[in-house]
């Protein structure tokens, strides 16, 4: 399997990133750089691919995509926030 190869992931984990990328895309991050932001936080969420054995299965950490959403909202919020207030001031 060549590096960067997205085969051993399962359709949830796919699922998972395309979602994340397209919120970076929507903050105004490049494609390439969306990308490659929502796979390292899928990875480190869940630990990467698809995994074989008994016993391997672990509870995924949501900390990183709380942490991006928290974030992500602040900025809306506060842009929302400079755009009422001129509003009002007119």
């Amino acid at each position: 399997m060549p590096r960067g190869s997205k085969s051993k992931y399962t359709s949830k984990q796919k699922r998972r990133a395309s979602k994340i990328e397209s919120g970076y895309e929507r903050r105004g991050v490049k494609s390439s750089e969306a990308a490659r932001r929502a796979w390292a936080t899928v990875n480190k969420e869940e630990g990467g691919g698809k995994r074989s054995g008994s016993g391997r299965g672990k509870k995924p950490d949501r900390a990183a995509s709380r942490k991006g959403g928290r974030k992500g909202g602040k900025a809306t919020a506060r842009s929302r926030r400079r755009t009422s207030t001129r509003r009002s001031r007119s």
